[in-house]
């Protein structure tokens, strides 16, 4: 049996939506081709998996997808694995037709219990008797569509809800609570990994004078500048959390102590000695840097060295970086000023 649309007929020019049915089965074929077309429903008929894989990037958001359960690439699970990785079954409904209803067949509970369980766990979104009359077909394509979108509906106001709650308000920046709970997942990724991972917290310097100077709305917009250069600066799987009022925390997988101190150098020199343009105004601000390694330590006990450490580099004045570890190269940390060329050349990757 070849791939057909509608019987050799046109689509229509303006179809509600599209179906795109995986059947074998040239009697449902024909069935579904009579009713759905009636009711203006665009309507393409494959036999064969890769036929239907093929189709897949010509599909609009809000489409049906069809697929009969009696076929070997949809019972064996295979066809909705790759629907899966491909992002289909986010963009469209899937239904299974079930197999025929029939006396003793012993695999037919198997099968029902495995396609209820699919729809339990939301991979597809509804079931469909094989005898479903001519009458009910649109009914039950209309509702499995209308299910499917209030799903992705409801699913993106969870991960929109998700993400606020991930995030400050102010700076867009991961808040508090949320970099910690990265931090735990992390420590116990390099732990399994034997890998580095450091933290920089970092403080502006006199931020309560800038308060006074500028005012409340002028600082909040100086501290999202603050926050987009420091993003700027970071690699796409490094972490940025706002943890106080002008407090920030850096999470660095996979980086060392020396180079988390040369990374926060380099923020010194590229963020803090460039002028920000503030309520008309050209201003200079500076910044404390303090650092800390991992080890596999609680990220608790390692925040707490981090704020430790920052409480030291206030105590030699404003702009200066401090290391839990103290000398990383040898030179002094205190004030963190090592050799141009071995800032460039490290910095660069961290």
């Amino acid at each position: 049996m070849t791939d057909k649309r509608g019987a050799g007929e046109s689509m229509p020019d303006k179809p509600r939506y599209q179906v795109l049915v995986l059947s074998d089965d040239q009697a449902l074929q024909e069935r579904l081709h009579v009713v759905l077309r009636s009711h203006e429903i665009g309507l393409e008929l494959k036999c064969d998996a890769a036929g239907l894989l093929e189709s897949l990037p010509l599909l609009h958001v809000g489409s049906v997808i069809l697929l009969d359960g009696a076929m070997r690439a949809v019972k064996n699970g295979q066809l909705l694995a790759a629907l899966q990785e491909s992002g289909t079954t986010q963009r469209c409904a899937i239904g299974v037709i079930g197999a025929a209803l029939q006396e003793d067949n012993e695999e037919q509970e198997p099968s029902l219990e495995m396609w209820g369980r699919r729809l339990r766990e939301g991979v597809i979104d509804d079931i469909l008797p094989r005898e479903t009359s001519r009458q009910q077909w649109p009914l039950r394509m209309n509702a499995l569509r209308r299910m499917h979108l209030l799903r992705s509906e409801l699913t993106h106001l969870r991960d929109s809800s998700l993400l606020q709650a991930e995030r400050d308000r102010l700076t867009g920046t991961l808040n508090r609570d949320a970099i910690l709970s990265i931090l735990f997942r992390e420590t116990d990724r390099v732990q399994r990994m034997k890998q580095g991972l450091c933290v920089i917290l970092l403080d502006i310097d006199d931020f309560g004078h800038w308060n006074s100077e500028l005012g409340l709305e002028a600082c909040d917009d100086l501290l999202r500048r603050v926050a987009q250069r420091i993003q700027s600066l970071l690699r796409s799987y490094d972490m940025l959390g706002r943890m106080g009022d002008d407090e920030f925390l850096i999470a660095l997988p996979g980086c060392s102590n020396v180079n988390a101190v040369l990374l926060a150098e380099r923020l010194r020199t590229d963020i803090f000695n460039v002028p920000f343009e503030v309520g008309g105004r050209s201003i200079h601000i500076s910044a404390c840097f303090a650092i800390a390694e991992s080890k596999g330590r609680s990220p608790v006990v390692v925040v707490r060295e981090a704020e430790q450490t920052l409480q030291e580099a206030r105590m030699y004045g404003p702009d200066h970086i401090r290391s839990a570890s103290r000398n990383p190269f040898g030179w002094d940390s205190d004030r963190a000023s090592c050799p141009l060329g071995l800032q460039t050349g490290l910095a660069r990757g961290h």
